[in-house]
């Protein structure tokens, strides 16, 4: 059988000894630059493994605020047993003399970094090959396993500067000077919903956005009616990821929505000519709208992810909307915990709202014991499976509507309450829609009429 080959064959990985040696000799000469360079690289960035034990050596002195010198770091890997795995105080005297100053140490650093993100590279590339001739994994596990290798490695390579509150503050001024120039005028993406808009300032971009109810209160009806405002009034891209239903019966939805039609109907086809030329009316309307649907089942973070990448990285979305969180798959093995498993699918939301910049709404499931209670009204401690969903969510909504448990009283009929059990950023309180069943439709009080 013929050996396969790696692509790191006959080939030496990317390295500098000579930046590395001039960023320890630098470090010696001049402590201070290690709280710069650690910003920069860690001790496993280094490749010759002589130079990890000595940086790994030099940090634990600095966390201890010991001096970093050629008689402290000698002693310190001596206690370590390390020193003769390094050359012996022979090879620390030699860094000593390897630069004449430590001016240019960041420079070392990111030559060092460089270096080990090429490094690592190359081994993520190396082991998705070597997955690839792996027969018992399916395509679809490679395809996974190989992003989660190439994110592993961008991961490790993002950092997040520290930024001074008064360059912070000058930017809050502008933003709250451009507010009170335009005040009035929502600070976030449009809902269509006047009242839900006063209460939110909009949908806030980064925001994790949860929809939770008990099943028939229209969950799903409220984020096809959302989805469509957002893509036909505010005129931006709408990302929907459709877990449980297929992408023909949330275009037949949209389709009720926008044309009027009763739902039951175009779901049966007895249409008449007036309905059919509402509906044809609605199709250009709708085929103008930029929102991409996505009905794979059983998703998990990771694949959103690469998917959420990709519609964004020709224009900014303006909302992502994931129905619904409980049918999503976990990257992790949780030995049957679902409760740990929701958790990190509500983190993994919440990064990806952050990464993109977008609102994201997901919808949840309750738990049966709100029907225990009278009126049976949502609150937060009935998120099904919560772990950690109140915690990650920056808002989280609550639909009920009375009139389902209370189907004789005619005050009550078709009254939906939005309820703001929780906003990060702001109050709380309860929006009244109005809900018209036989067109799936959601709309303002003062507009139930039209």
């Amino acid at each position: 059988m013929a050996e396969k080959k790696t692509v790191t064959a006959g080939r030496v990985p990317p390295q500098s000894l000579d930046a590395e040696m001039s960023l320890l000799g630098a470090v010696l000469i001049d402590e201070e630059v290690l709280a710069d360079v650690s910003e920069i690289v860690r001790s496993h960035d280094f490749y010759d493994k002589r130079h990890q034990i000595i940086f790994a050596a030099m940090t634990r002195l600095y966390e201890r605020h010991k001096p970093v010198d050629l008689l402290t770091l000698t002693e310190e890997l001596k206690k370590k047993s390390e020193l003769e795995a390094i050359g012996g105080s022979a090879f620390l005297t030699e860094l000593t003399n390897y630069v004449p100053t430590a001016a240019h140490a960041d420079a070392y650093a990111e030559l060092v970094e460089q270096k080990a993100i090429r490094r690592r590279l190359i081994k993520a590339s190396a082991d998705i090959s070597e997955l690839g001739y792996d027969e018992e994994t399916t395509a679809q596990e490679l395809l996974e396993k190989a992003e989660a290798e190439l994110f592993s490695v961008s991961d490790q390579s993002l950092k997040q500067d520290l930024v001074s509150i008064e360059s912070i503050l000058t930017e809050s001024f502008d933003r709250i000077e451009e507010l009170h120039r335009n005040k009035g005028q929502l600070r976030g993406i449009r809902t269509g919903y006047r009242d839900l808009d006063n209460m939110t300032a909009g949908l806030q971009r980064s925001d994790l956005i949860i929809l939770a109810a008990r099943p028939a209160m229209g969950k799903t009806t409220l984020v096809t009616n959302l989805a469509y405002n957002v893509a036909t009034i505010a005129k931006l891209p709408v990302l929907f990821f459709s877990l449980e239903m297929s992408k023909e019966q949330l275009i037949d939805r949209m389709l009720a929505d926008a044309s009027g039609v009763d739902s039951w109907n175009i779901r049966t086809g007895n249409l008449s000519d007036e309905d059919f030329s509402k509906i044809s009316e609605a199709m250009g309307e709708m085929a103008e709208a930029p929102i991409f649907i996505d009905d794979t089942p059983g998703l998990s973070v990771l694949e959103m992810r690469t998917k959420a990448r990709r519609a964004a990285h020709d224009q900014p979305l303006g909302l992502i909307i994931v129905d619904y969180l409980q049918l999503m798959q976990s990257n992790g093995n949780h030995n049957g915990n679902r409760v740990q498993e929701v958790s990190e699918i509500s983190r993994g939301l919440k990064l990806i709202a952050r990464e993109l910049n977008v609102p994201l709404i997901a919808l949840s499931q309750l738990s049966r014991s709100v029907e225990s209670r009278t009126p049976p009204i949502p609150q937060l401690s009935d998120l099904r499976e919560s772990g950690s969903i109140e915690q990650d969510a920056d808002i989280v909504s609550f639909i009920y509507r009375p009139g389902y448990y209370e189907p004789d009283n005619p005050e009550v009929q078709n009254i939906t309450d939005l309820i703001i059990a929780k906003h990060r950023n702001g109050p709380v309180g309860k929006v009244q829609l109005y809900f018209h069943p036989e067109r799936l439709r959601f709309m303002s009080l003062d507009k139930r009429h039209e």
